[in-house]
């Protein structure tokens, strides 16, 4: 069993990650694999943010405003190298779940997640994502809720 379904295992989630081998990489091949709007796909980005490293969970058709996300988190913010993110949360970047990471990391959650009834998250691989309600995604992640869409 690979480390996330362990971690959903282990915390009795209910929760099931489906493999897609043309990939999931980004939001419009996650959409395309899924067959859902680039909106329910969560990014799990990571950030530093005041030299602490953040995971912002964004919707697919939004680009991160780092200025409202430093309002939060703190100042600066950059985005984190992979080195960072791998170890803060022990996923690769295309892969990072927005909970169950290796360190306790602050989440902030994009306020239009909530627009939707189901979204889709990175399951800690490239090729794998699951779907959850935007409400147990808060409540899993510890998420803060926060408008972090920019223009």
């Amino acid at each position: 069993m690979k480390r996330f379904e362990a971690w959903l295992a282990e915390a009795n989630t209910g929760l099931a990650v489906k493999e897609f081998p043309q990939g999931t990489r980004t939001a419009a091949d996650a959409a395309r694999a899924v067959g859902c709007e680039v909106g329910q796909i969560v990014k799990s980005l990571v950030f530093v943010a005041a030299g602490l490293p953040v995971v912002a969970l964004v919707s697919g058709a939004n680009r991160v405003d780092e200025r409202r996300l430093g309002e939060v988190a703190g100042e600066p913010v950059v985005k984190a190298d992979a080195e960072t993110a791998r170890n803060a949360t022990g996923y690769s970047i295309g892969g990072v779940p927005p909970f169950g990471h290796l360190t306790e990391v602050p989440v902030f959650m994009d306020r239009d997640l909530l627009g939707y009834e189901m979204v889709w998250a990175a399951a800690g691989r490239p090729d794998s994502v699951f779907e959850i309600a935007p409400g147990r995604l808060r409540e899993l992640s510890g998420a803060t809720v926060v408008d972090l869409k920019g223009a």
